[in-house]
């Protein structure tokens, strides 16, 4: 089902404005919806039916990487003070944009890593029994994080997402005005007032009018709270056009949507990995710089010895002789617990492709969607995140029209093994995952919504 739709995807990712324009070639489809019920047809089952959920996940090809997680016990995510009412049951975990699920050779790579440390202490710095040695233990990630970002040069895994920012922009960030203040001169992009979506023409204009003035563009790639995907390419082409650096924050993109870093000529980006990459709770994050920058050594930097070369490294001389390109960038040596973590699940990214998880991702929202639309018809909430498939990744963000009742609707639905995301002051975000939800799942979640906000009594 998936590689009718994957091959259209390649080709068109080169420009993600017309990522899934695939609906416009081969089938004549308009929207994920009509597809959603043109499967149905031929299936010959009801598209509001468990059987077309059964059916879509009968033809998912990509279905065997579901097996290769710990899917929690619902009786494991309740909170105190909540009943699981199927505690035996796996849960319905969609909440892989605060947190991923544990892949399960994690647990076997950091047992291997503890079994080195325990046999052979700082020898396994050099020597190590799984070809892996320590002291260039990030090279067993960089390549395969490279099939989802960019080339292996531009990519660099090292600390958390908000230590490298500040890294980045230490370095990036050179107003040429003296006493330049970043509270006082920050522009900030917003939505029109009673919306919750940025428009593109809103940051573009700002970009036209302010330019001039403005030395760094930072933006997310994907927003954490409504779940919109950014136009990365043209944010960027109007910014450079002005003469600004530009970075982005792709916490909530990278292992989520397509991204092409280096063709669109992006500056320099940063990303956890412990939602969509899965590497565990706190895991070690990542930075792109673009090639074009890999041997400008002149620009300042908060430098550190793991970015010196490796010949020099231990010589402790006293000389700094950064790596070109990102790992220059990298300040101390990783935690190796934390990238055989990360090393897991890349491995995982490594047996499909980012085209094939978005292909299933476009359908899995889509179909999260469709039931909402179908089944609840907006009973008490609305969907902020954008309906255009190609404006977000996996997650849709659901606005209560009472105040503060999603606290009460989350709550409940964790007795029904349903984990999602609350936030205050009326939000619900959930976020189905290709690689290890399905469409079972789905449905079974928008099924337990719909009794949970009528025992509620949920208002309009």
């Amino acid at each position: 089902m998936f590689d009718i739709l994957a091959p259209h995807l390649k080709g068109l990712t080169e420009d993600l404005n017309d990522e899934i324009k695939y609906q416009k070639f081969k089938h004549g489809i308009k929207e994920v919806k009509e597809f959603l019920e043109k499967l149905a047809n031929r299936g010959k089952v009801d598209p509001l039916s468990s059987n077309f959920a059964q059916y879509l996940d009968e033809n998912d090809k990509l279905k065997y990487l579901r097996y290769e997680f710990s899917i929690p016990k619902s009786r494991d995510v309740v909170t105190d003070k909540v009943e699981a009412l199927s505690p035996e049951e796996e849960c319905m975990y969609f909440c892989g944009n605060s947190l991923g699920l544990m892949p399960k050779r994690a647990r076997e790579l950091i047992s291997q890593e503890l079994d080195v440390w325990a046999s052979s202490g700082v020898v396994g710095h050099f020597k190590h029994k799984h070809n892996r040695p320590w002291v260039s233990i990030e090279d067993t990630v960089v390549e395969k994080m490279a099939d989802i970002v960019a080339k292996p040069i531009e990519i660099a895994v090292m600390n958390t997402l908000t230590s490298n920012l500040h890294l980045l922009m230490a370095s990036f960030y050179t107003p040429n005005t003296k006493k330049t203040h970043p509270a006082k001169e920050l522009i900030k992009v917003t939505p029109p007032e009673g919306e919750s979506i940025v428009p593109l023409n809103s940051i573009l204009e700002i970009i036209e009018k302010e330019g001039h003035t403005i030395s760094l563009v930072l933006f997310s790639g994907v927003h954490y709270y409504t779940g919109q995907f950014f136009k990365m390419k043209k944010i960027t082409q109007a910014a450079q056009k002005k003469g600004c650096i530009v970075g982005f924050d792709l916490s909530h993109a990278v292992g989520n949507v397509v991204l092409k870093l280096h063709k669109w000529g992006i500056d320099f980006a940063a990303w956890c990995s412990y939602k969509y990459l899965n590497s565990g709770p706190g895991g070690i994050a990542g930075i792109f710089l673009h090639e074009k920058h890999a041997n400008d050594f002149n620009r300042p930097r908060l430098a550190g010895w793991w970015g010196s070369e490796r010949k020099s490294r231990f010589k402790m001389d006293q000389q700094f002789k950064p790596i070109p390109g990102a790992s220059g960038f990298q300040v101390s040596n990783p935690s190796v617990l934390n990238v055989v973590s990360l090393l897991a699940s890349l491995e995982l990214f490594s047996r499909t492709s980012m085209v094939n998880l978005r292909a299933k991702s476009i359908l899995l929202t889509g179909y999260l969607e469709y039931l909402l639309d179908k089944q609840l018809n907006g009973l008490g909430f609305k969907i902020i995140t954008p309906r255009d498939p190609h404006q977000r990744g996996c997650q849709l963000s659901l606005k209560f029209f009472e105040r503060s009742v999603q606290e009460k609707v989350h709550k409940e639905l964790m007795s029904y093994g349903a984990v999602v995301d609350e936030r205050s002051p009326d939000i619900i975000r959930i976020a189905p995952n290709p690689m290890y939800n399905n469409f079972s799942e789905v449905f079974r979640f928008v099924r337990a919504l719909k009794v949970v906000i009528g025992d509620i009594g949920v208002k309009d």
